[in-house]
């Protein structure tokens, strides 16, 4: 008989057996969705997929399905990215889901719209959120497949247009299902790295689901957030995807991306020959200017112009020193009348005369003036006259009234 074991012990093998098999650990699984619920409060997806004759039951945790760049909708035909396994507590076989893609125009048009309007409301299509490209680039980024013929195309624009810049080439897939995480991871790294003057994600032709790929919101917002310029070149000119929407240039092809990325240096050249031309031109026009103006220059300053100017000017000068010499004798003798009117002036109001007339000053010893009415009785005095002094000793001092004024 066999071992009674546990439903749980039943549940718990079956589970490591599914768990066990690589096969079912990475499934990509075609079908429509049925019966679709999002929980509310954990953000959980709840779903099953069914084709024609079965279908199975699917969970997509809010991790997972916040990365969605669509709205599932009932009867959506999708393809997920899943593992397949059994639910231990339930016994159920389902699938836990990580990624999922729109399957066929109808449902990837009605994905591609949606998404496109909430990009647009959150404003990273806008215009003022656009940089403008760098005229002369040193290095440009690509995020390109390495074998695909987008970047040799860009390769042979670049050479013939702009040889000198560097190319910085981030190899990427363009297609699958892990090309979207490897293009945003390609612009944020190019980005970061601080060596190239802007960045150029291409692909060549293909299908529209070929260039599915490039709707992803994860490479939109990498591509927002992606501070070099960043040019768009996915496709042919008829295709648009979300990533030429957030781009700050879109290209129709690669080799039209090259193009926009570098001048044309025959162009430059072009350019640098027109300004060379106008330099000259200018150059030879204000040499003719000056030309003219020294002949008349030379003409004004002839040697007989000068001289006859230089005798003028002796001329005016022997005038000018003649009349201010005059002037200067007039000024002098004026001041010597002055002076000697000053001088005479001055003599008149001398003490000095008064002496002469035979007056005498009386001073102290000690040579200060005083006054006569001053003197006392037994003092010392000195009279000074015109020629002579003398020191005479005061015996009395005497009131003077009329009848002594008479003596």
């Amino acid at each position: 008989m066999a071992e009674v074991i546990s439903v749980s012990a039943l549940n718990r093998y079956v589970k490591t057996l599914f768990d066990a098999n690589d096969l079912l650990f990475d499934l990509a699984l075609r079908g429509e969705i049925a019966n679709f619920v999002q929980n509310s409060r954990s953000g959980h997806c709840y779903f099953s997929l069914r084709d024609e004759t079965a279908s199975v039951k699917a969970v997509m945790f809010r991790s997972d399905a916040r990365r969605l760049g669509f709205r599932p909708e009932e009867g959506m035909r999708v393809v997920v990215r899943c593992r397949a396994t059994l639910y231990e507590r339930d016994g159920a076989f389902q699938l836990y889901v990580n990624e999922m893609f729109p399957d066929g125009i109808g449902s990837a048009q009605l994905a591609f719209e949606q998404l496109k309007a909430k990009l647009d409301q959150e404003g990273l299509f806008a215009l003022e959120h656009k940089k403008p490209l760098p005229a002369c680039p040193d290095c440009i980024g690509l995020v390109t497949s390495r074998t695909g013929a987008a970047l040799q195309d860009i390769r042979n624009v670049i050479g013939r247009r702009w040889p000198m810049v560097k190319l910085l080439l981030f190899p990427v897939n363009v297609q699958g299902f892990e090309a979207a995480d490897e293009i945003a991871q390609a612009i944020t790294r190019l980005d970061q790295s601080g060596k190239v003057d802007e960045i150029i994600v291409a692909r060549g032709g293909g299908s529209r689901e070929d260039l599915w790929v490039f709707n992803a919101e994860k490479i939109a917002r990498a591509a927002y957030r992606c501070k070099a310029p960043l040019i768009s070149a996915i496709g042919h000119e008829i295709d648009f995807t979300i990533l030429d929407f957030v781009a700050d240039r879109r290209a129709p092809t690669p080799s039209a991306a090259a193009e926009l990325a570098v001048p044309d240096r025959m162009e430059v050249l072009r350019k640098l020959s027109d300004i060379e031309q106008n330099i000259q031109n200018f150059a030879h026009d204000r040499l003719e200017v000056c030309y003219n103006d020294l002949e008349q220059a030379e003409k004004k300053f002839s040697p007989e112009i000068t001289q006859r100017v230089l005798r003028n000017g002796r001329q005016k000068l022997l005038e000018q020193e003649k009349a201010c010499t005059v002037s200067v004798r007039q000024i002098q003798k004026r001041a010597e009348q002055e002076l000697a009117h000053a001088a005479a002036l001055t003599d008149s109001l001398s003490p000095y005369r008064v002496l002469a007339r035979g007056y005498a000053m009386v001073m102290n010893p000690d040579g200060t003036f005083t006054s006569a009415d001053e003197i006392r009785q037994g003092q010392t005095v000195v009279l000074r006259g015109a020629a002579q002094r003398a020191v005479c000793t005061v015996k009395t001092v005497e009131e003077i009234n009329e009848s002594t004024q008479k003596l």
